[in-house]
């Protein structure tokens, strides 16, 4: 499931399949896990991004990677990551790497705690506010193959309809 040569790996965009399936679980940590983790952390950056699951790079797990200050100690891999004690509301506009030029407003809990496994296999918890519950409940939603288009407005529809549009046939056109 995790492929061996991460270094092919590429950003999928929408409406590609994969990105509506919940993704599996890892069950056994590797060389594999690590190098894959690195590499989305690689496409993450060059896509300015804050944050990128695992399904975004076309392979099916429950992995995502975070920073959402830039500096690179802030890195922080996410392996079967669970959420929990959502609390608060705030509505916020969100993108995706995965699906560019498209902006939805998206209501979310301000704060959030996540349960999760290092790429060692050691449990860790962390609780966050504002931005960084919000990229956690962004890429959750990517592991469970959920996407900010799902959550569209009549207004943002009318807004992204073009861009929506375009992934659609560029989509198309490349299989």
């Amino acid at each position: 499931m995790i492929p061996r040569n991460a270094a092919d790996l590429r950003l999928v965009y929408y409406p590609a399949p994969i990105l509506k399936k919940r993704a599996a679980p890892i069950e056994r940590m590797g060389a594999e896990v690590a190098a894959l983790a690195a590499r989305m952390f690689e496409i993450m950056r060059e896509g300015k991004g804050l944050g990128l699951a695992a399904p975004q790079v076309g392979v099916g797990v429950r992995l995502f990677v975070c920073n959402v200050t830039g500096e690179p100690q802030d890195d922080v891999i996410f392996v079967n990551p669970r959420l929990h004690d959502l609390s608060g509301s705030q509505e916020k506009e969100e993108g995706c790497l995965s699906i560019p030029g498209v902006n939805v407003m998206m209501r979310r809990p301000v704060r959030a705690g996540i349960d999760a496994l290092d790429v060692k296999g050691r449990p860790f918890a962390l609780t966050g506010l504002e931005l960084l519950a919000r990229v956690w409940q962004h890429e959750v939603d990517h592991l469970d193959g959920r996407l900010i288009i799902d959550n569209m407005s009549t207004t943002d529809e009318i807004a992204n309809r073009r861009a929506v549009k375009q992934l659609r046939q560029e989509y198309a056109s490349a299989r």
